[in-house]
This record gives C-alpha cells, sequence and structure tokens, in this order.
C-alpha cells in the first residue's frame, strides 16, 4: 500500500458535519434532506460530536461544550432514561448518546429506569437467553452489547455484573467462527461479525480477551477477502468498521496469519479510501447521514492506527472506542 493523505476526506467531513448544525451549539440534525425529520436528533447531535472527536476538532469552548451537554440530556425522557429515536432499538440509543455525552466528562441526567431489571444478573441471562434473538445477531447486540454501556454510564452495574456478563460471552463463542452465538441459529457469517463487533469493543473496554482470536482472524480475512459489493466499501456506513476492528484488535491478541492479515487490511484500506474520497459530500445519501458518516470515520481512524504511516493526516485520527465502548 502506498501512503495516502487522507486530510481531504477530512476537510469534507467537517463540511458535512457544520451544514447538518442547526444554528446553536450542539444542535445537529442527523439528515438534511429527505422525507423524515430533518430538525433536532439523537443520532445528529450525538454523532457531531463523535466525528469531531474522531477528526480532532472537538469543542474546545466553555459554550459549545455545554451547548452539546444541554442538547443531548434534554433528550433524555426523565421517567424511563432512555433516550428513543426511530431507527435503534432504545438501548442503542441509550448507550450511544450517554456515550456520546462522556466525551465531554459529562453523564445522563436521570437513571434508566426502564432498564432496571437488567442490573440484576438474573435480569441480564434473561436478556441475552430470552430477549435477543440470536438468528438476528448484527441487530440484536444494539439490546446485548449496549445494555452494558447504558447501565455503566448510570452507575448501575459493578464488578459482579460484568463478570457475569463477560463469562456469559465466554462461554457462548462459538469455535468455528470466533464470535458469540446462542442457541441453534446459523446466521451468516458477516452478521456474525456485525454482532461481535459490537462485544468485542466492550470487551476492550473493559481490557478482557477474545476466546478465539485465530478464528475471529480466520472469519474477517474470510470475509474481506470475499469483496461482496452489497455489503462492503459501496458507501458509508458500519459494516466496514466492524470487520476492520474485529481483525485489528484480534491481532493484537494473536500472532496467528499476521502478515497475511495486515496485507488483507492494507490491501482493503486502499479501496475504502477510494470509494470514500469518491463519495459526492454534499450529494450521496450515506455521506449526508451523519449516524453513516461517523461509522465511515470510525473505520478511517481504525486502519490508520492499524497500518502506521501508511494513512496520514495533519492531525491522527482518535477513534471513540479507544475513549470508551458504543458506537
Amino acid at each position: 500500500m502506498q501512503r495516502v493523505n487522507i486530510d481531504g476526506i477530512i476537510k469534507k467531513i467537517k463540511a458535512c458535519v457544520d451544514r447538518h448544525n442547526l444554528g446553536s451549539y450542539g444542535d445537529y440534525s442527523r439528515w438534511t434532506w429527505g422525507e423524515r425529520n430533518l430538525g433536532r436528533n439523537e443520532y445528529g447531535c450525538a454523532d457531531a460530536a463523535n466525528i469531531l472527536y474522531t477528526i480532532g476538532a472537538f469543542p474546545q469552548s466553555e459554550a459549545e461544550r455545554r451547548g452539546f451537554i444541554e442538547k443531548m440530556q434534554k433528550m433524555q425522557n426523565p421517567e424511563t432514561g432512555l433516550w428513543s429515536e426511530s431507527t435503534h432499538h432504545p438501548i442503542h440509543t441509550t448507550a450511544h448518546v450517554s456515550a456520546a455525552l462522556e466525551l465531554f466528562d459529562a453523564r445522563p441526567r436521570y437513571k434508566c429506569a426502564a432498564l432496571k431489571k437488567y442490573a440484576d444478573v438474573s435480569g441480564l441471562i434473561e436478556l441475552l437467553e430470552k430477549e435477543v434473538d440470536w438468528s438476528r445477531p448484527w441487530p440484536q447486540s444494539h439490546k446485548g452489547a449496549g445494555i452494558l454501556v447504558a447501565l455503566e454510564n448510570t452507575d448501575e452495574i459493578d464488578l459482579m455484573w460484568k463478570d457475569a456478563y463477560f463469562n456469559w460471552m465466554w462461554e457462548h463463542t462459538s469455535p468455528e467462527t470466533g464470535f458469540i452465538a446462542f442457541g441453534e441459529a446459523n446466521p451468516p457469517l458477516y452478521e456474525s461479525m456485525a454482532g461481535g463487533f459490537h462485544y468485542f469493543f466492550n470487551h476492550e473496554a473493559e481490557h478482557r480477551p477474545m476466546r478465539y482470536p485465530e478464528k475471529v482472524i480466520d472469519s474477517c480475512i474470510e470475509l474481506i477477502s470475499r469483496r461482496d459489493a452489497s455489503i462492503l466499501t459501496s458507501h458509508c456506513g458500519f459494516i466496514e468498521i466492524d470487520v476492520v476492528y474485529c481483525l485489528s484488535r484480534a491481532m493484537r491478541q494473536s500472532p496467528h496469519r499476521f502478515f497475511e492479515a495486515k496485507t488483507v487490511l492494507e490491501s482493503f484500506a486502499d479501496e475504502y479510501i477510494k470509494m470514500i474520497d469518491g463519495l459526492d459530500d454534499k450529494t450521496d445519501e450515506s455521506f449526508n447521514d451523519l449516524h453513516f458518516l461517523f461509522g465511515a470515520c470510525c473505520c478511517l481512524a481504525e486502519l490508520q492506527s492499524a497500518l502506521p504511516g501508511k494513512i496520514v493526516s495533519s492531525r491522527p485520527l482518535r477513534l471513540v472506542l479507544d475513549r470508551r465502548p458504543f458506537i
């Protein structure tokens, strides 16, 4: 892979975030066009903060930081303690917005009353075994992974709860794929990987090991090598950060196929950066969605970290997951 400068891409990303601002500090829409709510949005506000942190343009003034905190805090339901948005499960939205608040060293205003039953280990196991549909591990991981973050960010769980959580994950890791699995479900590999990503960034944040990092490496190399255009490198989104993160973090835990995996990442990075650079930031639907754009920013950040000296920028990108879990 030849050395590539992504300053031009970062400039387009910053301009896109600015276009989503609704006129005051911390007030952002998720989209700027289309048949949907173009006003203040939970993912608009949270992901504006996430993106600005990633690209090194995070708010510095007290007034701007206070604006972000107040806009996000006001969207929390005081009775349930949840944030809700139509495109994701409330546990995901709650974990996501509370994680964005953490970037400002801020907390939610209210406890997550609606999730209180899961703060008990028995409630946690009920969630994982009865309420998560393991035939659809990708979208369902929003609940299974988000529950740790939502409760952690409101100080409702302890080490015993976390041990139970990670022990359950350890006992239900597939020796065939390396990802979390439960029951008789046999989902597509990319679904298992994308679900596994959400659980693995919790593992990383809590310094817990993967059970089968060698199998994770095998699975990710297989997925990237397929180059299924309908899944990878077609638009801004999250599937790319999912597979890149799973592979690069598994490589930290095992030397298995290390040089082959590095070559795969370099080849993928070339293709991915060309795709992102080729998108029209003013007309592309995925670039216009701040949540999808944030996914692309995360992928660029993880690739830059995993491939030292290959992807450069005036300010190195910072992956929010290296500060706290959940995207």
